[in-house]
């Protein structure tokens, strides 16, 4: 789940704040590797070990919804203003920048996908791309030029936020051909700075394990003929009994009320699966 904001979490008190929730919700749970366990007892059958920072679980079915995070600049001054105008989710954050002026860092569809999505409320969006050239699709380039709200700032990379407590803009350097960097900076004041250059999916301690596509987001299986007594599971992963839910599998979405739905779905092809 890639959010800001959760305020409906079972025993857990309300945080703002993306990297707080993953932690605050798992607690020291966090998984290190899963296996499986073949067993000679066939009342019993197969299980799995899922191996946390304390303990080592065993189950015949698992649910993975360990989401994914959004990949970040690196600078240090963005962390201090994450949450303070930095923001990783425009549809999350999107409505509390009404009538102001905000940037979009990315050159890919999702980039221009939130710059379009901002002008509904922002009366000005800045696309900053570090090249002259996009990697998103010329449709969604050319829908983005054609907004009157939407101006691009290209060869620029951002090299410090700054603010006092809050963004107040970025400072930016020119590269030369999207390559070489100059000695030549700007600041711009903005109110707000959505960084869109991709997530991360937490999957990295299933590669071999589960089948995963080749940005690492699991793949689902609907196949009956590898998937036995599941009803054509729709959560069902590569491995039969395990499953898996939420934003380490869906890479379009990404929204908190799409990753319930899901966990939902996960948890009744379960049931089907262990009857």
């Amino acid at each position: 789940m890639v959010t800001d904001v959760v305020n409906s979490v079972i025993s857990t008190p309300i945080q703002s704040g993306e990297k707080s929730l993953p932690r605050r919700q798992a607690g020291q749970r966090d998984p290190s590797s899963v296996s499986q366990r073949t067993r000679d007892d066939k009342q019993r059958g197969n299980t799995f070990l899922i191996r946390g920072q304390d303990k080592t679980y065993e189950a015949r079915t698992v649910i993975i919804a360990t989401g994914a995070s959004a990949k970040t600049l690196g600078i240090p001054s963005e962390e201090k203003f994450r949450g303070k105008g930095v923001s990783y989710c425009a549809t999350c954050d999107g409505f509390f920048f009404k009538g102001k002026h905000v940037a979009v860092l990315g050159g890919g569809d999702t980039a221009m996908e939130e710059a379009t999505f901002l002008t509904r409320f922002a009366d000005k969006v800045t696309i900053i791309h570090r090249r002259e050239e996009f990697r998103a699709s010329p449709i969604m380039v050319e829908e983005a030029k054609k907004d009157s709200k939407i101006r691009f700032l290209l060869n620029k990379e951002v090299v410090e936020f700054y603010g006092d407590g809050v963004l107040r803009g970025v400072r930016l350097r020119d590269k030369t051909n999207g390559t070489n960097m100059t000695n030549t900076t700007e600041d711009v004041e903005l109110d707000g700075v959505f960084v869109a250059i991709g997530h991360v999916p937490a999957t990295e301690f299933l590669k071999g394990f589960v089948e995963m596509d080749e940005k690492g987001y699991i793949r689902f299986q609907n196949s009956e003929s590898r998937i036995q007594n599941s009803n054509n599971a729709s959560t069902a992963t590569s491995i039969p009994g395990i499953f898996a839910a939420g934003d380490c599998m869906d890479s379009r979405y990404r929204q908190a009320i799409v990753a319930a739905g899901m966990g939902c779905m996960a948890g009744m092809d379960v049931e089907k699966y262990l009857s």
